[in-house]
């Protein structure tokens, strides 16, 4: 009987490590560091790396990100190193790779220039006159890529935005494309005062666009993740608990005055 009742607590402390292991799943997310989205130096790491974090939290996981050059974070995840990346425009060839959540987040890329330089456009050709600074792993749009393929635009691709803007100041460029809160984000972050107040944007948006999470379709439970982190995300939108991670006054998202 002792021996029967051993075993028996033997099985039932299995069975609960068993039950506790699985109730914990671990989720790897490949990103960029794009603050104030992404950010690697913030408590938080990011507006939309916290929503991503509470979403997968209340499915049941706990998230790490690793933050990578955006081309590496795509390609290790299309591999099935991670179990997502995020986040990346709709691009149709990434769907040979990736399966799309639903949009995360709206973005409004802009063109940033000096404020006694003033930039006039209204079609990307006309950018084709400019020194044009990017950065590398970026895609600014099907219109954008394109006229790069075609080499209708001179551009000099740098490792982050705060390099551009750093450029920009330098007279290394005359130009260069960056989502309006990202940007402003950094120029308040990474340069003095009296050097961001030098910097402006054109009003016209170069690209609007909605951005995705991207599962690999190498893993084979992809679907079923994508699956219950758009329920997941769309409960947070009928609630209203979305909006307010994009609320949060700390991260200053408009343009300052004189800005």
């Amino acid at each position: 009987m002792k021996r029967y009742l051993t075993m028996l607590l033997v099985s039932l402390f299995t069975w609960i490590e068993t039950v506790t292991a699985d109730d914990t799943q671990h989720l790897s997310i490949a990103v960029g560091d794009w603050p104030p989205y992404f950010d690697q130096e913030a408590p938080d790491q990011g507006i939309v790396a916290q929503l991503l974090r509470d979403v997968f939290a209340e499915e049941g996981f706990t998230v790490s990100y690793h933050f990578l050059p955006w081309k590496r974070a795509y390609y290790e995840a299309a591999m099935g190193k991670h179990d997502a990346t995020a986040v990346w425009m709709h691009a149709e060839e990434r769907e040979q790779d990736f399966t799309f959540s639903d949009p995360v987040l709206k973005e409004r890329f802009v063109v940033f220039h000096l404020k006694d330089q003033p930039v006039s456009w209204s079609r990307v050709e006309d950018l084709s006159d400019l020194r044009l600074g990017g950065s590398i792993g970026y895609s600014y749009g099907s219109a954008f890529d394109q006229a790069v393929e075609d080499d209708l635009l001179s551009i000099e691709w740098v490792a982050s935005t705060v390099l551009n803007f750093r450029r920009l100041l330098f007279d290394r460029i005359d130009a260069f494309p960056e989502e309006i809160n990202v940007g402003y984000h950094i120029l308040r972050r990474e340069l003095d005062p009296e050097e961001a107040s030098r910097i402006t944007h054109h009003p016209r948006p170069l690209l609007e666009n909605e951005s995705f999470v991207l599962f690999p379709k190498t893993r084979p439970d992809t679907v079923q993740l994508a699956e219950r982190f758009n329920d997941r995300l769309q409960a947070f939108r009928d609630s209203g608990r979305y909006d307010h991670y994009f609320k949060n006054p700390q991260y200053s998202l408009q343009p300052r005055q004189g800005q």
